[in-house]
C-alpha cells in the first residue's frame, strides 16, 4: 500500500499554477503539400495540483491533441505555450524535464527490475552513461514509495501485473520531476480494481505533488468521481471545466453525438442504452436500492416502471420477497427475480 494520504487544498492563484496553455489550436498532420485537420480552435489550459480526464469516443482525436501538448506532433497552427514559452522554442532536454508521457503500449521491458525501470526516468538529469548519485536513488525510493511499489523494487517487469506495471511506469515519470504529466488510457488494460486504484492514485498524486496530471480515460463514472476538471472532445470541439459544472450544465448529453441510442443519466452519473419500453408497471418500495434495481430488471424485459396506477404491479419489500398484482385477481410472491422475470416472461399483457 501507499504512504498514508496526506489532502492539500489547491492553490487559488490559477496565473502561477497554470503549467500549459493553449490559444485557438489546431491539432492534426502534416503531408507534403497538404494537412489533415482534426481539430481547430481549441483553447485550454492546465493547472498544478488538478487531476484533468479527456473524455470522448473512439476517433475523437484524443490520442492526437496527447500527442500535441507533448510536443510529439508539432500542431498545424495557434498558440501551445509551457510556462508562457511556445512549446517548439524548448529543446529536448528541458522538455523531458517538463513533460513526463506514459503511453497506452504495455511496456516491453520485462528484463529490468521494477526500480531499473524507475531509475530511467531520471535520464534527462544524468545523460547518457545514467550514473546515478544518493539524490537520484532517494528520488527513485520515494517514487516507489509513492505508488505503492517499494516492495517490488527488485522484482522483474515481467513478473508484474498489469496494475503493478502501470503504477512503476506512473514511477518513472514521477521522477522525471515533470510538472506536467499526461497518461494515455492508462487503465485500458487494467481490471475493475487495477483501473480505481490507478485513477485513485493520479488523483492523489496530483494533489500531493502539486502536478497538473492530464489523462485520457474511458473511464467516465470514475473521471466524474475523481476528475477535478473534464476536457470533453467531440468532432465539433472541446468543452472544458469542472466536473460538477459541465455535469449539471448538460454537457455530457453530448459527448456521444452519434450514438444517440446511449443516454447519460444526471442523478447516477453513468450512460446506458436506451432500451425500448412498451408496457407500464406500477412499482413500489420504500427503499431506493430495491427501487434501482428492481427498474433496471424490469426495464430489460421491455416494461416501463412507474409510481402510476397500472394494472400491472410490484410491489418490492425485499430481494426474496416480490409481490406481483395483476388486477385484482391474480397475485404472486417470488422469493428471487430469476423467479418474477420467469413469470413475466410467461405472461401475455
Amino acid at each position: 500500500m501507499a504512504d498514508k494520504e496526506t489532502f492539500k487544498q489547491p492553490t487559488g492563484n490559477t496565473e502561477t499554477d497554470t503549467i500549459i496553455r493553449a490559444e485557438d489550436l489546431t491539432t492534426g498532420y502534416r503531408h507534403k503539400g497538404s494537412n489533415t485537420t482534426i481539430h481547430c480552435g481549441l483553447s485550454f489550459c492546465l493547472r498544478r495540483g488538478r487531476l484533468t480526464c479527456l473524455l470522448g469516443a473512439n476517433g475523437a482525436g484524443k490520442s492526437t491533441l496527447l500527442r500535441t501538448i507533448a510536443g510529439i506532433q508539432p500542431p498545424l497552427s495557434g498558440k501551445l505555450l509551457v510556462n508562457d514559452k511556445p512549446i517548439n522554442r524548448l529543446n529536448n532536454k528541458k522538455l523531458s524535464r517538463t513533460i513526463g508521457i506514459v503511453l497506452t503500449d504495455k511496456t516491453h521491458a520485462g528484463g529490468l527490475t521494477v526500480k531499473e525501470l524507475v531509475a530511467l526516468g531520471r535520464q534527462p538529469y544524468t545523460g547518457f552513461f545514467g550514473k546515478l548519485n544518493a539524490s537520484d536513488n532517494d528520488m527513485i525510493n520515494k517514487a516507489l514509495s509513492s505508488v505503492g511499489m517499494s516492495h517490488k523494487a527488485g522484482t522483474y517487469i515481467a513478473e508484474l501485473s498489469d496494475g503493478e506495471r502501470q503504477k512503476a511506469m506512473i514511477a518513472k515519470v514521477l521522477v522525471q520531476e515533470c510538472p506536467l504529466i499526461l497518461l494515455d488510457e492508462p487503465t485500458a488494460f487494467l481490471d475493475a480494481a487495477s483501473r480505481i486504484e490507478t485513477m485513485h492514485l493520479l488523483h492523489r498524486l496530483a494533489a500531493d505533488e502539486h502536478k497538473a496530471i492530464l489523462i485520457s480515460t474511458h473511464d467516465v463514472e470514475l473521471a466524474l468521481i475523481l476528475a477535478d476538471n473534464l476536457w470533453l472532445l467531440t468532432p465539433n470541439k472541446l468543452t472544458c471545466g469542472v466536473t460538477e459544472d459541465l455535469v449539471l450544465n448538460g454537457q455530457m448529453e453530448h459527448l456521444f453525438p452519434d450514438h444517440p441510442q446511449i443516454n447519460f443519466s444526471l442523478p447516477n452519473g453513468h450512460y446506458s442504452p436506451s432500451l425500448p419500453v412498451n408496457r407500464q408497471i406500477n412499482v413500489e418500495t420504500s427503499n431506493a436500492i430495491l427501487m434501482h434495481w428492481t427498474t433496471n430488471a424490469l426495464r430489460r424485459f421491455g416494461f416501463c416502471p412507474s409510481n402510476k396506477p397500472s394494472n400491472i404491479r410490484i410491489e418490492a419489500e425485499a430481494n426474496n420477497c416480490l409481490k406481483l398484482s395483476i388486477g385484482n385477481k391474480e397475485q404472486f410472491t417470488f422469493n428471487s427475480f430469476e423467479t418474477l422475470l420467469d413469470k413475466l416472461c410467461q405472461l401475455h399483457f
